[in-house]
């Protein structure tokens, strides 16, 4: 059983930054494609950045040179660095577990209960 305990949000400036963690038990960490997902009020969540059991990554437009995914296998962590925040990047941040062919990310059933990340002046 894959567990993903999410941390690191809260209430930060426009222009600010921050560092979300996600931290795995279970066995295969390292097998696992990563994602982080964010859900704003009304809206679907969506797939923000992925990096593969490889370490390729992969963004989305919209935070595209603004975050940074990262895996460390030795601690069985993903982070996100999420910098030169926005009022529209304010949601719930997601991980989740999954696979990643070149084109797509799967996202399986192992989901953190998420963070809030708020942006407001």
């Amino acid at each position: 059983q894959v567990q993903l305990v999410e941390s690191g949000g809260g209430l930060v400036q426009p222009g600010g930054s921050l560092r979300l963690s996600c931290a795995v038990s279970g066995t295969g960490f390292s097998a696992y494609a990563m994602g982080w997902f964010r859900q704003a009020p009304g809206k679907q969540r969506e797939l923000v950045a992925q990096i593969g059991s490889g370490f390729t990554t992969k963004y989305a437009d919209s935070v595209k040179g603004r975050f940074t995914i990262s895996r460390d296998n030795a601690k069985n962590t993903v982070y996100l660095q999420i910098n030169s925040l926005k009022p529209e990047d304010t949601a719930v941040y997601y991980c989740n577990a999954g696979r990643a062919t070149l084109s797509t990310y799967y996202p399986y059933d192992y989901w953190g209960q998420g963070t809030q990340v708020t942006v407001s002046s």
